[in-house]
């Protein structure tokens, strides 16, 4: 498969048909000394640092230090060595890519150690983890105080972010479409569920308040954008651009939905400092964590359940139960609790399958390990080596 010819993104930037003169040096791009220590063993093969900024159903669009975007391809041995999906190569990645002559694929072969990824479950009966975003140093979840204001899912989100290892911003956008005192009571509801978490109302249409938001985009820094279609993040992404870059639609009046305006995974460099990653509008925001995770994410409720009488206590008609008499008492809000349960649910479903899946995996690998073996001398000595005898 030949590649496309390269483009240089950076001496002007292009971002879809927009063409716009930007200087920027590697560390605009997030490269750092810490990243070029990690580098080296690839730097000694010849290969050449890249971040990766868009995914195709066939190959990859990469920034090089020098801000030409080439066209990659996944290397057959990293996708192979990957033991999930999850492993591979995503938007925001940094990887080591093997320059092509003329005609020639440039290939990436191997993927720099992730300093954070955030990441879902992959909606369905599924279990796989699917990367939203890889070192992302800021997750802006953006929202609307009317029919997208859902604190539940924000306490999936938060659960999420809180794995990630990113820093949580949520934006209550639309303050110009409802009334001041319904932005500020679904603010305050979101600030109760999070002490990490910083709560901004905004208006993308007006710019009202996104200077907060711009105070995160230092030089480097990567912000990605997350949340349900329709609730102006792609507006959102216009004003802090500067100009429309993306297009965008109505939202529905019936189903307050708007259209997928944003219809792949993109990361963007900002003319004012500092990095976007742009998601297609997400519906769905099913568990990918792990229990630590969540019970740190619901630390009020844990606290609770410590003061119950006994230790085994699974919060219903047991004597003694904290966690009823704080329902009782309205110290703690029965949607809440109910999320936590759901939540606690989901992620030992995704334990019981996930473990489920590896038990099949690796049958199938020992069975396809035998097949290897043409006589029967081969295969006791391949069966002696599995149960760690030697001949």
């Amino acid at each position: 498969m030949g590649r496309r010819s390269d483009r240089t993104l950076a001496f002007p930037v292009a971002f879809g048909d927009t063409r716009h003169d930007l200087s920027i040096a590697p560390q605009d791009l997030g490269w750092d000394p810490d990243w070029e220590k990690a580098f080296e063993p690839f730097a000694a093969r010849g290969w050449q640092p890249a971040r990766l900024i868009r995914e195709t159903p066939i190959n990859f669009s990469a920034l090089l230090l020098d801000g030409t975007e080439v066209d990659v391809v996944l290397a057959g041995k990293v996708w192979h060595e990957a033991a999930s999906d999850a492993e591979l190569p995503a938007v925001g990645d940094w990887v080591a890519v093997e320059l092509g002559g003329d005609n020639e694929d440039h290939v990436i072969r191997a993927r720099l150690p992730r300093r954070s990824c955030f990441s879902r479950k992959v909606p369905g009966k599924s279990v796989e983890e699917q990367v939203i975003g890889a070192n992302v140093d800021v997750i802006a979840v953006v929202t609307d105080p009317g029919p997208d204001h859902n604190p539940r899912r924000m306490e999936r989100y938060f659960t999420l972010i809180n794995r990630s290892g990113a820093r949580a911003v949520v934006l209550v956008n639309k303050s110009d479409a409802f009334p001041a005192e319904q932005c500020a009571a679904a603010a305050e509801e979101l600030r109760a569920l999070s002490d990490e978490a910083e709560i901004h109302v905004t208006s993308a249409l007006s710019g009202d308040g996104l200077e907060v938001l711009k105070s995160h985009l230092d030089p480097g820094t990567t912000m990605c954008i997350v949340g349900s279609s329709g609730v102006g993040k792609s507006t959102l992404v216009n004003q802090l651009h500067g100009e429309e870059w993306q297009w965008t639609s109505e939202v529905n009046e019936v189903t307050g939905k708007g259209r997928h305006t944003t219809t792949t995974r993109e990361l963007v460099l900002l003319p004012g400092g500092g990095i976007l990653i742009d998601n297609p509008g997400i519906r769905e925001v099913q568990m990918w964590t792990d229990e630590q995770t969540l019970r740190e994410s619901f630390s009020d409720i844990e606290e609770i359940a410590a003061e119950c009488r006994f230790h085994d206590c699974k919060h219903g008609s047991d004597a003694g139960c904290a966690i009823r008499a704080a329902l009782e008492e309205g110290r703690l809000e029965v949607g809440r609790l109910e999320s936590f349960l759901r939540l606690d649910e989901e992620i030992e479903v995704l334990r019981r399958r996930a473990k489920k899946r590896q038990i099949t995996t690796e049958r199938r690998a020992k069975r396809a390990h035998r097949v290897k073996a043409r006589n029967l001398e081969d295969r006791i000595d391949i069966e002696r080596e599995e149960r760690g005898e030697w001949r």
